[in-house]
């Protein structure tokens, strides 16, 4: 199984740090968000990952050096000082699967299908392949290994698509999942105005398990709203054509896509995962002393 994990764009809501770092390479925790997109992948079986980096930019270059380069001066001076043990996180990282990291060619329109169909040379004809946005986390079980686990039990399916409950406060800000009378999905309704327009409480988002088929309808003369190319828009032509299964998410999806929800995904991440999570409540308790 080889996976395709996107960060192609250019991150403006980001600015100043994302003209100088890729998005995914801002940290949640000590590590970036790259990274645990990687390691869910890891944790699944995938034996390959793509990396489609923004183009035009010093990304390939800023990915291809945190994931490749053995910092053997790093190593010598730790080991000159007594503290190997601090470079183990650096061997964690270069023993991960395949890594190969490309970018994203210029030529296509803009879209979060065309960092796909940059990668469509390194997928054979006949496997089927995960996609990751790396604007999104799962907390818990990673959604990559209930994606396969569920096309396995359905061999036949065009697609799987992770899909999580959300209020309904927020069904606008998403593309919200129509279900067929068999369960599997008739099409997505991207960022429904008005709740009633929504046709349930299942949203969408960055995790995929495809196949090679999505290339038919995932062309660049195929763009759709706002002239972009959209993945889900290929996805919901499969859905015309045979079963893509909804998978229910095991875990949770926190999204890091602009800045605020990027610090409540680090926040969330800190105090679920890390062991300092005690001192950051303790944090927020004086802060909510102090309020009152």
């Amino acid at each position: 199984m080889k996976a395709i994990i996107t960060d192609a764009g250019f991150a403006s809501r980001y600015l100043p740090i994302t003209k100088t770092i890729p998005k995914a390479m801002i940290p949640i925790g000590a590590k970036p968000v790259m990274q645990l997109c990687v390691e869910e992948c890891a944790e699944a079986g995938i034996d390959e990952i793509i990396i489609v980096a923004t183009p035009n930019t010093k990304s390939k270059e800023i990915y291809e050096d945190y994931f490749h380069n053995p910092s053997d001066n790093v190593k010598a001076l730790l080991d000159k000082q007594g503290k190997s043990e601090r470079f183990k996180p650096v061997e964690e990282v270069l023993n991960f699967p395949k890594i190969t990291v490309i970018e994203q060619d210029s030529n296509l329109p803009y879209g979060n299908g065309s960092p796909i169909v940059s990668a469509k040379n390194f997928v054979k004809d006949d496997e089927a392949f995960v996609v990751l946005y790396s604007d999104d986390l799962i907390l818990g079980k990673g959604d990559v290994k209930t994606l396969i686990e569920t096309y396995r039990n359905h061999p036949g399916a065009k697609a799987v698509i992770a899909a999580q409950e959300m209020p309904e406060e927020v069904w606008n800000r998403y593309g919200m999942i129509a279900l067929k009378e068999n369960g599997t999905l008739s099409h997505i309704v991207e960022k429904p105005k008005t709740p009633d327009l929504s046709p349930s409480n299942l949203t969408s988002y960055g995790r995929y398990l495809l196949t090679p088929e999505v290339f038919e309808y995932l062309l660049p003369s195929n763009t759709g709203l706002d002239d972009e190319l959209w993945t889900v828009d290929a996805i919901t032509k499969l859905a015309e054509h045979g079963d893509v299964v909804v998978a229910r998410s095991e875990g949770k999806w926190i999204t890091t896509g602009d800045p605020k929800n990027y610090f409540l995904a680090h926040l969330e991440f800190v105090l679920s995962k890390t062991d300092y999570a005690n001192d950051v409540k303790k944090l927020i308790k004086e802060y909510e002393k102090e309020d009152k």
